[in-house]
């Protein structure tokens, strides 16, 4: 191992030997492939509501798996998303973490995301404007189409051969709508979309995460660069109205680069996941499908429990401690890091009980989920994502009633990822009504 890549160290999170197993004060690595998200989740639950993990690159950080510390962490003023601010260890992103560390674009981005306080109230209620119940209600029409289309789409397909749902439905619906509202032009979407979904790649070498990034800051110039001579009725040109015409309340430039690829990325992979997931669960649970077609339950509920028992990002870093933090048996010290479990605190049985692992969408506590996030950063796309939802997942399964997997799940492969909670591909086999 080159020292160039050789692994980066923080500072390991502050406990108290007085109050915390001695046996347990080891980080659990994270696997960076996400080859089994549910289980590593469990072995994290095991050792108490919050426990040490050490990321790709060595870096070490809190994990988040309890939902009620999970709901108390993400509504406290000194719990930070800012690594710029709060974090020592990202040395105001002038140090080695910022230069080496393979996932240092999820802290480095100046958007909401990323943001604190203030800032984050002024980012957020720029963007928010775009995803009133309104707008949303607006693009049902939009979205019915484009789901009926891709439809027709893969019934052309050869009977008896497979069709990837995910890549063929899931994933170029969600595109599509996110274009729609994001006004991007069509012969920019394929490079755009796909240096996008290599971001959520975090088992990507340091070269592979650089070249991405250049890409991506080329193509983001670019499609700035189109929308100020050629603006229209679309989020992307009001936040570059909102940096070009009120420079005091309005974004900076990299503050709307970064916007917009927040937008890009977070308004796909979290629908593309949750389709994905849901589909997958019904197909392998017939009974449950069953339910819906006699009336017993709703596709909401459907929708609901595949967001709890499968959460679309399943770990999302990071955030820090502004000062510290008490919290169960141990201190998070100021300055920690923290990732919040989303896949974890799904499963968590102080919640839902023994069966949590269960996909089961007549459970009671189906709704009692943060997987869109919680507090003053939950997914302002969330209605978006809802409604793309409950309008392809009706009209999928009643245009393919025989619908079925084309390979059993064990022959599935999960994203390489630890943060997007998917399959690589998802195929199946049709049968029409």
């Amino acid at each position: 191992m080159t020292e160039q890549s050789a692994p980066l160290r923080t500072d390991p999170p502050h406990t108290d030997p007085s109050r915390t197993d001695p046996s347990r004060t080891d980080p659990l690595p994270i696997d960076p492939s996400g080859s089994d998200i549910h289980a590593e989740g469990a072995r994290l639950r095991a050792r108490g509501p919050v426990a040490q993990a050490e990321l790709p690159g060595g870096v070490t950080a809190w994990v988040v798996t309890d939902d009620a510390l999970a709901r108390s962490l993400l509504t406290d003023d000194r719990v930070s998303k800012d690594a710029y601010l709060h974090w020592p260890a990202w040395e105001n992103g002038e140090g080695e973490l910022a230069r080496s560390w393979p996932l240092a674009s999820w802290v480095a981005e100046r958007s909401m995301i990323n943001a604190y306080g203030g800032d984050h109230r002024r980012l957020r209620k720029l963007v928010a404007k775009a995803f009133t119940a309104r707008r949303t209600a607006a693009l049902r029409p939009t979205v019915q189409t484009l789901v009926a289309d891709l439809l027709d789409d893969i019934a052309a397909t050869t009977p008896g051969h497979p069709v990837d749902i995910r890549g063929d439905f899931a994933y170029p619906l969600a595109i599509r709508v996110i274009c729609e509202l994001l006004g991007i032009p069509h012969d920019m979407r394929a490079d755009l979309f796909r240096v996008v979904a290599d971001m959520f790649r975090t088992s990507a070498t340091l070269e592979e995460v650089q070249a991405t990034g250049e890409e991506l800051h080329g193509l983001m110039t670019a499609l700035i660069a189109h929308k100020r001579r050629t603006p229209g009725d679309d989020l992307v040109s009001a936040l570059i109205a909102a940096r070009d015409d009120e420079e005091s309340a309005g974004l900076d430039e990299v503050e709307l680069v970064d916007m917009v690829l927040l937008m890009i990325g977070a308004g796909h992979e979290t629908t593309v996941n949750l389709l994905d997931q849901a589909i997958h669960s019904l197909l392998t649970h017939p009974e449950q499908l069953r339910l819906i077609e006699n009336g017993d339950a709703s596709w909401d509920d459907a929708i609901d429990e595949a967001l709890r028992h499968e959460a679309p990002i399943a770990n999302l870093p990071m955030r820090f401690a502004v000062e510290d933090i008490e919290a169960g048996q141990v201190t998070i010290a100021k300055g920690d890091a923290l990732i919040i479990s989303y896949s974890a605190i799904g499963r968590d049985p102080a919640v839902h009980g023994a069966d949590a692992d269960a996909f089961d969408i007549s459970r009671p506590t189906r709704q009692d989920h943060i997987s869109f996030g919680y507090g003053v950063h939950r997914c302002v796309g969330a209605p978006l994502a809802r409604l793309e939802a409950s309008l392809a997942l009706p009209m999928l399964f009643a245009r393919f009633p025989g619908i079925s997997l084309a390979v059993t799940t064990d022959r599935l492969q999960p994203l390489e990822s630890f943060v997007s909670n998917g399959h690589r591909t998802l195929p199946v086999l049709l049968k029409q009504a």
